[in-house]
Formats: structure tokens, C-alpha cells, sequence
């Protein structure tokens, strides 16, 4: 009987860095191993929020990057979706407020479509007609800022919580708020 000679499929592989978007100063986040430049494509990538901005603060948040294309040991990625952490959430909602939950598409300047699904925390219990009314001043602060900005910016203006910090305080006049978060962030 001969003898077969096998060949270690790990040893023929190499390493891929892998850079974040241009938001995030296309710096590198980690290396992947794959055996060829098809095999590291559309891949996903779940990184802390924290990570890539360097701020504590932003610790409740995962980013899921995918891998667009790669060429020469480095592959670049693009911003998939954003979302808080289930555990962050639960921790902020309480039994005698009001957590009204909002969901809407976008379409920025540069026609990309964003998903975009919020939540806003009352300090106290509200009466549906404040709710319905919330949601509706939400959505339409959300397209009307967003409108103007291309995908990119409203991305960053998210992260920076520039448009959270604008909506509060616009909504503060309905009903006083103790929490808005953006919960989830789709970019088709």
C-alpha cells in the first residue's frame, strides 16, 4: 500500500488585513486567514463601536462590517449595520416609563437607503395620543435631517449622537425625555 502524502490545507493559507471604512480613518482592525482573495470576500465582521473611535462611551455598540474586496494581503470593508447591545437596552428601560419604538427608511443625498430604528424613554408614563404624536415628530425630524446628508454623514452624525442631541431637544417640549437612543442602523 503507498503511501499518501498530505498537505496541511492551514499552511497554504496567508493573512489578510482587514481596514475599516473611510469613517473610520481606514485604519486596520484585524487579520484574517483565508487561502485565496475570493474566499475573503462578503465575509461579516463584528467589531465593538468602542474600537474604532477609541471612546469608551461607545462600548454598547457593535459595528458588522463586510468585506467588499480584497487584493495583495489587504481587504477593505463596508459599514453593513449598526446596533446597540440587548443588555444596554434592558438596562435603560423602566417599569413606570414609556419606551416608544420607532422604525423608518431613508434615502440620503447620495440615493442610498438607511434603515433606521430608534428609541425614545419617557420619564413618565405618556397617554397614546403623546405616543403617536412622538413617533410621528421623530420620523419627521429623522428625514428631514437626513435628507440632506449623504450616507456617510448621517453615519457619523449618528456615532456622535449630533442628531440625538438636536432631537431630544426638540421633543423635550412634547414630553419630557429621559433616553433617545438609535437602537439599529441597516445601510443597503
Amino acid at each position: 500500500m503507498a503511501y499518501q502524502k498530505t498537505v496541511d490545507k492551514w499552511k497554504l493559507k496567508k493573512w489578510f488585513s482587514v481596514y475599516a471604512p473611510k469613517i473610520f480613518e481606514n485604519r486596520v482592525i484585524c487579520e484574517i486567514p483565508a487561502g485565496s482573495d475570493k474566499n475573503v470576500t462578503d465575509r461579516n465582521i463584528k467589531i465593538g463601536l468602542d474600537t474604532l473611535t477609541n471612546n469608551v462611551y461607545n462600548s454598547n455598540t457593535n459595528v458588522i462590517l463586510r468585506i467588499t474586496d480584497a487584493e495583495n494581503d489587504s481587504a477593505h470593508t463596508k459599514i453593513l449595520r449598526i446596533e446597540l447591545l440587548d443588555s444596554y437596552l434592558n438596562s435603560i428601560v423602566r417599569k413606570a416609563h414609556s419606551a416608544i419604538e420607532t422604525r423608518m427608511k431613508i434615502s440620503t443625498r447620495d440615493s442610498k437607503e438607511i434603515t433606521i430604528k430608534g428609541i425614545v424613554i419617557t420619564k413618565q408614563r405618556v397617554a397614546h395620543t403623546k405616543i403617536k404624536g412622538l413617533r410621528e415628530e421623530v420620523n419627521d425630524f429623522i428625514s428631514h435631517y437626513c435628507k440632506n446628508l449623504d450616507s456617510d454623514a448621517v453615519v457619523k452624525d449618528i456615532i456622535e449622537k449630533k442628531m440625538q442631541s438636536q432631537l431630544i431637544a426638540k421633543l423635550r417640549k412634547i414630553v419630557p425625555i429621559s433616553k433617545l437612543e438609535i437602537k439599529k442602523i441597516e445601510l443597503n
